[in-house]
């Protein structure tokens, strides 16, 4: 199946991905409509991909193997050691292998418009209001329409929803779907790493190479280095989980943006971080600026399917998976790895969005219920860490991964159980893409 014109609402990383995606499968047009006026690249969040599944997607060609990434090997689980003395990064409960890489939100995006076919056409600052499908469109009989702020509707053949949790298209497609808070938030913030020299301790306290998550009654908070938006520099990344804020009020899926936060609610947090996290770790969340803090909510969505006519979800329009998966942009390029081969097997539009409704709903579903048990074990009804050792955290975290094999996202194509006190193929996958590590 060839030919065809696609829109794709949202120019993220899951847009950005579908467009590359239908232009590499013979799509005639591919119109991206992103509502930023600007680029993206700003956006500072950290993200983490198992080197098993970027390999996979190095692999089928939807990811560039010399992308700027940080590489990690250990998760040090920790708590504060209440007895008053000791190590002031907290007592170690546990050091967990964790064949990882982080990425910069921002360069990973890059990446990806980079490397974007020359015939995909963006359009920023186009805010689409509406979607639906008629008969406007060529192949199967049917096709779909967008409509922009000015009310002008544009005919395609399809019209993918990539425009996230409160995605305008799945407003159309499966309006009974709605995002749901799950009690609880995080605040998350960045900075540069040459700050982390001003520390008791300075940056050699923290290896580069470790994951810190250090937990406290109702919460707790992952820390990693990423890479820097410029080559050569480096980005401390956390993300804090914590009970919901007497002030916050949700009348729908919303997040306070970084810059946003006045001094009280910053203080709040600082306030949360000396009381409940070892004296090292408070410091370092102390370090980061007010315009680089930010606060996010926590959700679960999975929509009961992902096509309906002429429309098609992807990513979080799809999906909203909670981060203690930490499988959210492996998600969104699964989706276009699937919509690719569904299209590559497809005769006609039908079917090939039901064969993508059929891998990528399941799929979704499934690493949902796993984001919910693991927000339930490490936020909602966490254990009393102050008792937890070692082999008391490894039976813990295995019995919140029985019978899934979705932390980091599933492998591609399968949905396998694996090993859930390590990860399988790590020597291999790490031997093979250390090239282009961050330092």
């Amino acid at each position: 199946m060839r030919g065809g014109s696609i829109a794709v609402v949202g120019g993220s990383i899951a847009g950005s991905a579908f467009a590359r995606a239908a232009a590499r499968q013979g799509a005639e047009r591919v119109v991206v409509l992103e509502r930023s006026p600007g680029r993206l690249e700003d956006r500072g969040v950290g993200i983490c991909i198992h080197d098993d599944r970027f390999a996979e997607l190095v692999d089928g060609g939807h990811l560039d193997a010399g992308v700027r990434r940080h590489r990690l090997t250990v998760r040090r689980w920790a708590t504060r050691d209440t007895s008053g003395g000791g190590d002031p990064r907290g007592r170690l409960l546990w050091a967990q292998p964790m064949p990882f890489h982080s990425f910069h939100w921002g360069v990973l995006w890059q990446a990806l418009r980079e490397g974007m076919p020359g015939n995909v056409e963006y359009r920023l600052g186009t805010t689409v209001t509406a979607v639906g499908t008629d008969g406007s469109g060529g192949g199967d009989g049917n096709g779909a329409w967008v409509a922009d702020a000015s009310g002008k509707r544009e005919p395609y053949d399809l019209v993918i929803g990539a425009d996230g949790y409160r995605s305008v298209v799945r407003e159309a497609l499966c309006p009974e779907a709605r995002p749901e808070y799950a009690g609880y938030v995080c605040w998350r913030g960045s900075f540069d790493a040459a700050r982390l020299a001003e520390l008791p301790g300075g940056a050699e306290a923290w290896p580069e190479d470790e994951c810190a998550t250090v937990c406290y009654p109702g919460g707790q908070v992952v820390l990693y280095r990423i890479p820097g938006v410029n080559p050569g520099s480096t980005q401390v990344n956390w993300v804090f989980y914590a009970p919901t804020p007497a002030w916050l009020r949700l009348d729908g899926p919303t997040s306070i943006p970084a810059g946003a936060l006045d001094d009280g609610r910053a203080d709040e947090l600082a306030d949360l971080a000396e009381r409940e996290l070892p004296p090292y770790w408070a410091a370092l969340v102390a370090l980061t600026p007010p315009e680089r803090t930010f606060l996010q909510p926590i959700y679960d969505l999975a929509t009961p399917r992902r096509t309906a006519g002429r429309l098609l979800l992807a990513g979080d329009a799809a999906t909203v998976v909670r981060p203690h998966n930490t499988s959210g942009a492996v998600k969104a390029l699964q989706d276009a790895h699937a919509f690719e081969e569904a299209w590559r097997a497809g005769h006609s539009w039908a079917g090939a969005l039901a064969a993508y409704d059929r891998e990528r709903s399941l799929a979704g579903r499934e690493l949902v219920d796993l984001g919910r048990r693991l927000g339930r074990a490490q936020v909602g009804a966490a254990p009393d860490w102050s008792t937890m050792d070692e082999p008391g955290m490894v039976a813990w975290w295995h019995q919140q991964l029985t019978g899934s094999g979705g932390f980091g996202g599933s492998p591609l194509g399968a949905r396998s159980t694996v090993r859930p006190d390590v990860w399988p193929d790590t020597a291999r996958r790490t031997a093979e893409h250390t090239d282009a590590e961050t330092p």
